[in-house]
């Protein structure tokens, strides 16, 4: 791994600036380094940070992608990471029309890391300083405490998508406007008046009035402005509201947060220094966890870039049917799965067309008739602008439940694609099973990052007792029996875990009642779900149904 020489960074700084006439914020410094196709591999693994801890999946990563490298050589275009300065990497066989290609699409993903909300923390540091340093500190910890090291971090990371993450982001002055009215009027009403202000029950009963008569008189979504005048009275109340809300938050830790601080095991003062292994790991969850957020925003957004700023440079004469074959590659649409990158791309050029032409405004969503809708244009050349904020304000989830409609499906010709089996050629074959814009919509939402929610507390004898809230998708059983008793380990007690979980056994008597002449795909079954309780004590994992 080397950086690159002065002839190819001299091409890029001049794509930095073509991109900035074209409206991209980001910051000058930026880091560029040749890398062959094992230094690939061997940085994959650790998320492309090459000062990020070692842990022994990673070797057996390793040795699994040069396996798979000499069945299927290929050689992937870019990798870029959030890292002050960011730092990106680049084949050592690149020419440099496709350097410069590459380099936009990376630089559509800097402009997204250094400006989407979701990103907020991540701006303050350099997490590849940060993460030497830890390396650093794991390493002196291996050679005081030996192997057990590696089992804690096993564990560690076996929870560590139970991070809260949102509940994170939201401990920062900047987004206090993203906190939601109702909290803000039960805070003003149950707390502020009566124990701050301590006034008297007639005031305050005068004051619950003036409030709903604002409300019906400016409505729902201009009650902020009540507060605004609070505010003016009371210059303390925004003040103490966010701190209250902080306070509530940080009284509710996640499920590594309470382990840290609860286990009688890991606070004994031998074990202490096992914190200091679930903070590492704990503060790079949080700092991968918008990544995992914003798959197809931000592929999305550095696709749309690469071919607009690639397509105005002057610099690709003669490349263009070499750059249209690989970006034809690069943002295929799939019939079966989803490939971020095309879903991306077309969905920010839709929404930019629709914003163009007036089509989220009022006057557009009111009309019925199908074709006054289709042939509706306002002309506001407002697209632009739209979707920086779009890029600014959303993540993946809002992204779809936003603008994935009926408009953008039928035009991309997108399908839900199901599966059956041909009786008569005896062959497994796919089928379109719908093509509406709710269950499109749904298709992505399932395959969007959504970690199990769980609740938790420490009972009188010692046991934490875990409730999994079952949200239509049962936790992965090969994984539960291992995790959990890593987690009996750091607790150091009795650990319980309530969860939902498909029942075989119904669902193999409800086969046998039917009939057997029907074909598989005619075979209706309904889905029969059982709540079960696990227990493990002294590495011993017990399974029960109840309720």
């Amino acid at each position: 791994m080397k950086l690159i020489n002065q002839h190819t960074k001299k091409i890029m700084e001049g794509c930095k600036a073509r991109a900035k006439e074209f409206g991209l914020n980001f910051s000058k410094d930026t880091l560029e380094y040749y890398v062959t196709n094992v230094d690939l591999i061997e940085l994959s693994p650790k998320h492309m940070i090459p000062t990020l801890y070692d842990y022994w999946l990673q070797d057996i990563q390793v040795l699994h992608g040069k396996g798979e490298y000499e069945i299927y050589p290929s050689n992937p275009y870019e990798t870029v990471i959030n890292t002050r300065p960011v730092i990106s990497f680049y084949n050592d066989t690149n020419p440099d029309w496709l350097n410069v290609m590459i380099f936009y699409h990376v630089i559509g993903h800097i402009d997204f890391f250094q400006n989407n909300k979701f990103f907020e923390k991540t701006w303050d540091y350099d997490f590849k300083q940060k993460a030497l340093t830890e390396k650093r500190i794991i390493a002196k910890l291996r050679a005081q405490k030996g192997r057990v090291v590696d089992y804690v971090i096993e564990f560690a990371k076996s929870i560590d998508n139970l991070v809260s993450y949102f509940r994170h982001l939201a401990e920062d002055e900047n987004v206090r406007n993203i906190l939601s009215l109702p909290d803000k009027a039960d805070y003003y009403f149950n707390h502020f008046l009566q124990s701050e202000k301590k006034i008297g029950l007639r005031e305050y009963l005068q004051e619950i009035e003036l409030y709903n008569k604002w409300e019906e008189k400016e409505g729902k979504s201009k009650v902020e402005s009540f507060f605004d005048k609070v505010t003016l009275k009371n210059p303390e109340f925004e003040e103490l509201f966010h701190n209250r809300k902080i306070e509530k938050d940080i009284a509710r830790p996640d499920l590594m947060q309470f382990i840290m601080n609860e286990s009688k095991f890991i606070n004994k003062e031998q074990n202490v220094w096992m914190k200091t292994i679930f903070e590492i790991i704990r503060d790079t969850s949080l700092y991968f966890s918008p990544m995992m957020r914003t798959k197809i925003m931000n592929e999305g957004w550095a696709s749309y870039w690469h071919e607009k700023l690639f397509l105005s440079d002057d610099r690709i004469k003669g490349h263009e049917v070499a750059f249209a074959r690989i970006n034809a590659k690069v943002t295929a649409l799939s019939r079966v799965g989803l490939n971020p990158y095309a879903i991306g791309w077309r969905l920010f050029m839709h929404v930019e067309e629709m914003a163009n032409q007036g089509k989220y405004t009022y006057d557009y969503q009111k009309l019925n008739n199908a074709n006054e809708r289709k042939l509706f244009d306002s002309d506001t050349k407002s697209g632009n602008d739209f979707i920086f904020h779009v890029r600014a304000n959303y993540c993946d989830s809002t992204f779809v439940n936003r603008f994935v409609d009926q408009e953008f499906v039928d035009k991309h010709k997108l399908m839900v694609v199901g599966q059956r089996i041909n009786m008569q050629k005896g062959v497994k074959e796919y089928y379109v099973k719908s093509r509406k814009a709710e269950d499109y919509k749904q298709m992505m939402f399932e395959s969007l990052y959504h970690p199990p929610h769980v609740a938790f507390h420490q009972r009188e004898n010692g046991t934490l007792y875990i409730n999994h809230e079952f949200e239509g998708k049962e936790l992965y059983r090969d994984y539960v029996k291992n995790t959990l008793i890593g987690i009996e380990y750091l607790w150091g007690d009795t650990v319980k875990l309530e969860t939902t979980e498909l029942d075989y056994d119904e669902m193999k008597r409800q086969y046998a009642q039917l009939d057997k002449g029907k074909a598989p795909q005619d075979i209706k079954i309904k889905p029969a779900f059982n709540r079960v309780l696990y227990t493990v004590k002294d590495k011993k994992v017990t399974r029960q149904k109840f309720g």
